[in-house]
């Protein structure tokens, strides 16, 4: 096993405790969300995280009282939480029905945003490396870096904020690149959390591990060129990996 597949194997299988806790005093299995500082927060984390590892399989009916019942807490934080992954394109609500978890993105719909991605993403990594500097390499070496040794608790937490972590770190390039409207065609898309819903598997994580540090050398260099490459080898090779997703 090479030294990236080591990396992703122990980020995904690593096991470690969650942060949901069983009471003593009833007889149900059922498990209670720790309180975290933030209640709301602690809240989107946990329904985010039953998204991302499918544990709510796409198109499922989320109910509140469900939830309510499953992590101990009023319906205020739940329905916060809901309307917040309504916003990042992970639920849909429909007047007098509820709450689903999105659709599984459609082969159609998974090609057009490649293709959109190869059309905006290479060029953007170039625009990033001209505009390079310490300050700024610093900063998406620590999102690198975040990614490779996620501290995560438990396999699905690790998995779902890999996604997060990719989706902040290849935004920040958009950002770098100085193109607005570029980085909020992108951003409308929540590309990232649709397409690590397709494949909930270590080589989603490997692979882009090994990608993201021919990108990061690149900016190192502040070469544009090779950004461009190592951007576009990586959106590439992103769509190679997931499309047995469909088969």
């Amino acid at each position: 096993m090479s030294d990236v597949e080591s990396r992703a194997s122990s980020f995904l299988n690593e096991e470690r405790p969650f942060n949901f806790m069983t009471t003593s005093d009833t007889h149900s299995d059922s498990a209670f969300l720790a309180r975290p500082a933030s209640l709301a927060g602690g809240v989107y984390e946990a329904i985010f995280e039953q998204l991302m590892s499918l544990k709510i399989a796409p198109g499922a009916r989320i109910t509140v009282d469900s939830l309510v019942r499953e992590m101990n807490v009023s319906q205020t934080p739940i329905r916060e939480a809901l309307g917040r992954l309504e916003g990042e394109g992970l639920v849909t609500r429909t007047h007098l029905v509820g709450y689903r978890a999105t659709p599984q993105i459609t082969r159609n719909g998974f090609d057009e945003l490649y293709e959109l991605r190869l059309s905006l993403e290479p060029e953007a990594a170039a625009k990033a490396a001209r505009a390079m500097d310490d300050e700024r390499l610093a900063e998406l070496q620590e999102l690198a870096g975040g990614m490779a040794g996620n501290a995560g608790t438990d396999q699905q937490m690790r998995y779902s904020e890999f996604a997060r972590q990719d989706a902040e770190f290849h935004d920040r390039i958009l950002q770098l690149a100085g193109n607005g409207l570029i980085r909020d065609t992108l951003r409308l898309q929540h590309a990232h959390f649709h397409i690590f819903r397709l494949m909930y598997h270590w080589r989603v994580t490997a692979e882009a591990l090994d990608e993201h540090e021919a990108i990061m050398a690149a900016f190192e260099q502040r070469s544009p060129d090779a950004a461009r490459d190592a951007m576009r080898i990586h959106i590439i090779n992103s769509r190679a990996r997931l499309l047995p997703a469909f088969e």
